[in-house]
């Protein structure tokens, strides 16, 4: 337990850092661009292809997705809870999509998997891709199309939502890195040493340049600025006690490995989506209500994350 703590102490110690050179103007948002399109389109891609060769034969792995029933369900009917709470709660105009989307997706891979790997080590990647690839299908269809909703004129405007594009945001590079590795192991062809060493050396890329990239929207976001509202309570009280408590609940249900639940139970309490926020400023919608909702959901977690181990471990 307490080295688990120290694990995740030091992922939150990476992200102070990031804020802290953002501070001292050695990161801006043009570095933010450049780590995040580097994390996931070269780190992140190698780093799921050298764990599913590395901890999986072909056998185990066509037991895995038995598993996934369990983030389809839960995020279904997290969905469905958050929608109608913000209904019921009168969440303001112009920001009941986003409300919902916040609420029920989770930042599975940014913040998501440095944690896993903080908490289980590298055994626990192909569950948090599973979980992962289940919240981005989510995010990329149902809740593009929720947040484009929020915009002024989306009752009198036709919203544009292509499938086209949904569907590449849902195949991303690190989706392709785990389909590659999944098609190298059912062939059961051993992996080249050589292969193998350069995909460790940038997978080991993906944790700290996530962590920097928390820390300088936190910067920009502003601290001073943050916002608390009945809203953004309400988006806290999705991500951190329904959406785990759901997946908690299913599991009495759905078997699967212990190991596996506990990463789905850490997969479904991650703070917002990085996304949300460009997503609602491209639609025009509350752009200061998803920037304090992301800060605030990343601030509490530094509080939240050792009160959730404490309970699941």
């Amino acid at each position: 337990m307490l080295t688990a703590y120290l694990n995740i102490l030091v992922i939150f110690i990476l992200i102070f850092i990031g804020y802290l050179l953002t501070y001292r103007q050695w990161f801006n948002n043009q570095v933010a661009d450049a780590f995040s399109k580097l994390v996931l389109n070269i780190a992140l891609p190698c780093s799921m292809f050298l764990n599913i060769t590395k901890q999986f034969s072909k056998a185990e792995f066509i037991q895995l997705f038995s598993g996934m029933l369990i983030p389809l369900l839960s995020m279904s009917i997290t969905l469905l809870i958050s929608y109608f709470y913000g209904k019921i709660t009168k969440v303001k105009t112009g920001r009941l999509g986003s409300f919902t989307t916040m609420a029920t997706c989770s930042n599975t891979i940014f913040i998501g998997l440095p944690i896993n790997l903080a908490i289980f080590g590298e055994i626990s990647v192909p569950f948090v891709l599973l979980y992962y690839i289940v919240n981005t299908t989510f995010f990329w269809t149902v809740g593009v199309f929720l947040i484009a909703k929020d915009n002024p004129q989306a009752e009198t405007a036709q919203i544009s939502f292509h499938p086209l594009t949904a569907l590449k945001k849902i195949f991303s590079p690190a989706l392709l890195g785990f389909i590659i590795g999944l098609l190298w192991i059912l062939t059961e062809v051993p992996v080249p040493s050589m292969l193998q060493t350069l995909s460790s050396y940038l997978g080991q890329l993906t944790t700290p340049l996530s962590m920097f990239v928390i820390g300088i929207i936190i910067y920009y976001t502003g601290i001073r600025n943050l916002k608390l509202n009945k809203d953004i309570v309400g988006v806290l009280i999705g991500r951190y006690l329904l959406s785990p408590l759901i997946v908690w609940l299913i599991s009495h249900f759905v078997k699967v490995p212990e190991l596996m639940l506990n990463v789905f139970i850490i997969q479904s309490a991650m703070p917002i989506q990085n996304s949300v926020p460009i997503l609602v400023r491209n639609y025009d919608a509350d752009v200061d209500f998803a920037a304090s909702s992301l800060a605030y959901s990343i601030l509490l977690y530094l509080i939240y994350i050792p009160l959730l181990l404490l309970i699941i471990l």
